[in-house]
């Protein structure tokens, strides 16, 4: 039985192609960062394109346990041509914002609905895009204290919080578990 609108089966199957849009823009922030030698920052985004899919692995179990049809929309190939560090990272703020202006949108949807199981379902992401915003804000702000000629700084800082050029933490969870 179907258990959302198909409205809402709509928008989550567009929010999947968001998710796997975003992972594909992470690998390519994530390139740029290993060809230019920054393996540590490289290793977040790749950290990051992974989170991604994840969370369009989890809008699409939500789907099917909804009892919904799932149509993954096809993923256009990101243009991303960057010219430094911090042009990666500010893209990466761009797209998480995008990303929470849309689960804001499917939470409206929701309630509008009247689709409470979606709408306590939407609350990780709501949480979620909170996480990110604020730590890819602070890493926009290290970068811009440290200085573009001072990125091996930024990436011992990273080292220090516990993120490795093999993309294993230390001491903690890894970021958006």
């Amino acid at each position: 039985m179907k258990m959302i609108s198909k409205r809402m089966e709509k928008a989550i199957n567009e929010q999947i192609g968001h998710e796997l849009f975003s992972s594909h823009a992470y690998l390519m922030i994530a390139a740029y960062m290993d060809s230019i030698g920054l393996k540590v920052l490289a290793a977040k985004f790749f950290q990051q394109s992974e989170e991604e899919r994840e969370h369009a692995m989890k809008f699409l179990r939500y789907m099917l346990d909804a009892g919904a049809e799932v149509k993954v929309p096809s993923i256009a190939a990101p243009v991303v041509k960057l010219g430094s560090v911090l042009e990666g990272v500010e893209l990466s703020l761009k797209q998480e914002l995008e990303i929470t202006k849309l689960i804001n949108g499917l939470l409206a949807l929701a309630h509008e609905e009247k689709d409470y199981a979606t709408a306590s379902y939407l609350k990780w992401f709501i949480d979620e895009q909170v996480e990110e915003v604020a730590w890819v804000s602070d890493l926009i702000q290290l970068i811009k204290h440290a200085g573009e000629q001072h990125m091996l700084i930024v990436e011992n800082r990273l080292m220090h919080m516990g993120i490795t050029p093999e993309g294993e933490t230390y001491g903690g969870k890894k970021h958006g578990k």
